[in-house]
């Protein structure tokens, strides 16, 4: 069988194959609320077939939205509506994920098909927060620094994020410390000016991640695991690098972090990026074969041939698709059958399954 179709054992999950829906925004919900949209969105994924089903980036508070369209999971009240999508995708043979998510500088955002630019606050934003004040970008505007007791508001956000998302229903929890939110911008030296404990050295840049984490995983039941989402690299002189990634990824894997979805950039320009068809695969394949921690490869995965041959190569232990999922929901069972592999179908749509 190809290995793309072969089963991951993560403590005592199994995913029933190596192809996870990756967090992507719909910018579609109100207030935080999870709707009928998330539910249509993220249920055909798990009919797609699926191994696992990860929610956008969903925020630990309203100030950590990237924008007012955001899921969120800051009270009580946005459990339920998750644990409808949770019970679908777990009945439909998939594993359901959650995403836990501050914007850092990079929130309140209108959403992109209104402009995507700044949200002031007479236009429904607010003041957006990061490890130090920081130019946002085509903006006269600036984020405010975190205190030190904004920075603990914000540990106590993700650890209070975390017990709503196990009562929703989630198996899969990942912190999301990448693409120039808040957590990426207290790691990359572009954005952190600190010169407290939270700043200047590798060692208090990445203090605070590792606090979240330790955090979290003391919550989590031991049978679940715990996924983090790098920006393996700035792709920018002076910043972030892939040798810190690995040496953060050794890190966390002693804290108890099972997986990294490695993902990169979100601080520069994207024309600055040469993105090209996995063009960060090799971001998976440097912290997995250096650290021996398991690795998602995430970014213009497109192909089942593709996906199959970066799991069988060793370069990753799961595929993330994103935008080959929004053109096509049912990839995986596409690819199940370009790589002749016999996969389950819904019983409701096993008339339509190729021999």
């Amino acid at each position: 069988m190809p290995l793309l179709f072969s089963p991951l054992i993560l403590r005592d999950i199994t995913l029933k194959n190596r192809i996870v829906i990756s967090p992507m925004c719909q910018y579609s919900a109100q207030e935080g609320f999870a709707n009928d949209w998330h539910f249509i969105h993220l249920g055909s994924r798990a009919i797609g077939g699926a191994g696992l089903v990860m929610t956008e980036a969903t925020a630990v508070s309203p100030e950590g939205r990237i924008s007012p369209g955001d899921l969120g999971i800051w009270q009580n009240e946005h459990i339920e509506p998750l644990r409808r999508i949770t019970d679908f995708i777990h009945a439909h043979g998939s594993i359901a994920g959650i995403q836990l998510a501050h914007a850092g500088h990079k929130a309140s955002s209108h959403i992109p098909w209104n402009g995507g630019r700044l949200a002031l606050p007479n236009e429904g934003g607010w003041q957006p927060v990061s490890s130090s004040a920081h130019a946002l970008l085509g903006d006269n505007q600036f984020s405010e620094a975190l205190s030190h007791d904004g920075i603990q508001k914000v540990v106590s956000d993700f650890i209070k994020a975390t017990q709503r998302a196990l009562s929703a229903g989630f198996k899969v929890i990942e912190i999301h410390a990448a693409h120039g939110y808040l957590l990426n911008g207290f790691l990359s030296p572009l954005v952190n000016q600190r010169t407290d404990e939270f700043g200047g050295s590798f060692e208090n840049r990445t203090r605070l991640l590792l606090q979240i984490v330790t955090e979290v995983r003391a919550i989590l039941p031991t049978e679940l695991p715990l996924f983090i989402r790098l920006s393996a690299t700035d792709w920018a002189e002076g910043g972030w690098t892939i040798d810190d990634s690995v040496a953060l990824a050794g890190l966390l894997k002693i804290h108890g972090v099972d997986l990294i979805d490695c993902s990169s950039g979100g601080l520069v320009k994207p024309g600055a990026i040469p993105v090209g068809p996995g063009y960060q695969v090799p971001f998976a394949e440097a912290i997995k074969s250096k650290t021996g921690i398991l690795t998602g490869a995430v970014g213009m995965i497109t192909e089942a041939h593709q996906a199959n041959e970066i799991i069988e190569s060793q370069q990753a232990d799961l595929i993330l698709i994103a935008r080959e999922s929004l053109r096509d929901p049912y990839f995986p069972l596409r690819a199940a059958h370009e790589l002749g592999v016999d996969v389950t179908y819904p019983v409701q749509y096993e008339r339509a399954k190729r021999k």
